[in-house]
């Protein structure tokens, strides 16, 4: 049964609230993770909590459990002059690193009149409601360096 330190072997897909598929396991290696380290959201961990290899989930995430609502103050309106000679190359939909007084954060360019662009911070699932479609391949208990390190090793896992 999965519980805390439990390494989970799953396929899963995800789906938003309209029933777009965002990402999924389908026709590739499963995902694995160290169960309670935070490796995935922890509202699909909740729901994963107790279930057993061959056990299939159907689960709905709020965003309060998954990416968070969004945020207004990482959505910013800055000025063209701030990306010097590469505004040329700024277009609306792309994304790249900005660098803050917290250090680097993903953004992506929203908006763009004749003079500003406007970036947004927010992880691009904020605010969404997430549907899971989960099956259980495999659940082993973690071994001491993995729950130390907070992520699994070998084949599927980290490699160090």
């Amino acid at each position: 049964m999965i519980k805390q330190n439990s390494v989970v072997t799953m396929h899963y897909e995800l789906k938003d609230a309209e029933g777009e598929v965002l990402d999924s396991s389908k026709g590739q290696e499963p995902l694995v993770y160290l169960h309670g380290a935070g490796n995935i959201i922890v509202g699909l961990e909740e729901e994963l909590e107790g279930k057993a290899v061959g056990d299939n989930v159907n689960a709905v995430i709020s965003p309060e459990k998954a990416y968070g609502l969004p945020v207004e103050a990482l959505v910013q309106t800055v000025p063209k002059e701030a990306f010097g000679a590469e505004i040329d190359k700024v277009e609306v939909g792309m994304r790249f690193q900005a660098e803050t007084e917290q250090g680097p954060v993903p953004v992506v360019v929203t908006g763009m009149d004749e003079a500003t662009v406007t970036v947004d911070g927010n992880h691009p699932l904020a605010g969404k409601e997430l549907h899971f479609d989960v099956s259980i391949a495999e659940i082993r208990d973690a071994s001491q360096e993995e729950i130390d390190h907070g992520h699994v090793h070998g084949p599927g896992g980290h490699q160090h």
